[in-house]
């Protein structure tokens, strides 16, 4: 990258802190139209079961939407952009993790490793979905062609996925952490049981499953699409490390996802990964707005609702080429016998 590149690129950087500024009314108002309405369809949930239960699996759909929301809040607290304080993201951060499924501590170091090393190379495996580039996979072994072809495959993915993180990956700590961070999840864990234990001994196992499995599973189902899609697309950006810049794998490396408005809605402006990447500290509701008045993160890979389905053929990264490639493509360029 040569140095009037890099300028430029430093300049769209500073050109978007302005909007880092969080909003107390608007985070309260946030606040306000997604906790309340998750309990209150919560609640709704259980009483109609009685009258009829079919009724239960939809209100718990409606309930998924603001689980999502109520992750966005977690989200933005994690990267202290939600409130001003930390101390107020890190309480807030905790309860909303607690909604969510997610130990706020062990999901914000990871999370924040995502972002110093999105589109790095050299820097995978933390925070992000597994992908391995073609010469990676030409040098796998069998078994672990195998064990990427499993792991990419949409079932094992989107639906298999949610229950991993849920039950398994978000309830179990990672060797040589901190103390708080260990605590912290282990206080996440011992909540999710007594709550959770106490809610399916009074409502019995089949209303609980009824309410609360719906609600976690799309929710969870909604989350993983949404990582997958804002990084994952034909010309995303990777690189070696020597090459990587921060600024160039924000804009090339995370999409701009243009969502009909009730759906950038319930996922609280992520779509707009493009900006949140290149300045994690704008809060959600801030990031439209950035975007808007930023002429050149227009220049943002934009991806639709119904272009985004077409990135599930995405495997492969072709580090020569420079873009993504179906195993199909793999198969005819790199092992046509």
């Amino acid at each position: 990258m040569n140095k009037e590149n890099k300028k430029l690129l430093q300049k769209l950087r500073k050109s978007v802190k302005p909007f880092e500024i969080n909003n107390r009314k608007k985070s309260a108002i946030q606040i306000v139209n997604t906790l309340p309405p998750l309990f209150i369809f919560v609640i709704l949930s259980i009483i109609v079961f009685q009258i009829y239960w079919p009724l239960t699996i939809f209100i718990s759909t409606i309930s998924s939407c603001f689980l999502v929301r109520t992750f966005i809040i977690f989200h933005d607290c994690c990267h202290g952009s939600f409130l001003k304080k930390q101390k107020y993201n890190t309480f807030l951060g905790n309860i909303t993790g607690f909604l969510t499924f997610f130990p706020f501590r062990k999901w914000r170091r990871e999370h924040l490793l995502h972002h110093a090393g999105s589109g790095n190379l050299e820097k995978r495996g933390i925070g992000d979905i597994w992908v391995m580039t073609v010469e990676e996979y030409q040098k796998a072994p069998s078994f672990e062609r195998v064990k990427y072809r499993i792991y990419r495959n949409p079932f094992v993915m989107f639906f298999l996925g949610p229950i991993f993180l849920v039950f398994i990956s978000n309830r179990l700590n990672s060797k040589n952490i901190k103390p708080k961070e260990r605590y912290n999840t282990w206080l996440n864990n011992l909540c999710l049981i007594l709550v959770y234990g106490a809610l399916l001994y009074l409502l019995g196992p089949i209303i609980f499953i009824s309410v609360f499995g719906p609600m976690v599973f799309i929710a969870g189902v909604i989350g993983i699409w949404l990582f997958y899609i804002q990084h994952t697309f034909e010309d995303s950006y990777f690189e070696d490390a020597s090459k990587w810049d921060f600024v160039k794998a924000s804009i090339e490396g995370s999409s701009f996802y243009r969502l009909p408005k009730l759906l950038q809605w319930i996922t609280g402006n992520i779509g707009y990964h493009h900006v949140h990447h290149l300045n994690p500290r704008i809060p959600n509701y801030q990031l439209e707005k950035t975007h808007k008045t930023v002429v050149p993160l227009h220049h943002a890979t934009t991806i639709t609702l119904w272009q985004s389905f077409s990135s599930l053929k995405y495997k492969l990264y072709d580090e020569r080429n420079k873009h993504f490639i179906t195993f199909k493509d793999f198969n005819k360029r790199y092992n046509p016998f």
